[in-house]
């Protein structure tokens, strides 16, 4: 996902998707030491939408105190 798209939505929607980001990223890793993953462009990918939702949650934060 683009970081232009990510701050089109509010806090819980961002905490849910991150939610979910995380979990698929631990699956693909799962995946990819067991030989499943054959796309490791997909594992990137998910590793900085983690990174930008974090970084959107952590500017929220910041910016409401």
């Amino acid at each position: 996902m683009k970081i232009s798209e990510l701050r089109q939505k509010n806090t819980e929607e961002l905490k849910k998707l991150l939610s979910e980001r995380t979990v698929k990223m631990v699956e693909m890793k799962f995946d990819l030491e067991g030989g499943k993953v054959k796309n490791l462009k997909e594992v990137r990918e998910a590793k900085l939408d983690v990174a930008r939702i974090q970084t959107l949650l952590h500017e929220a934060e910041i910016n409401s105190k």
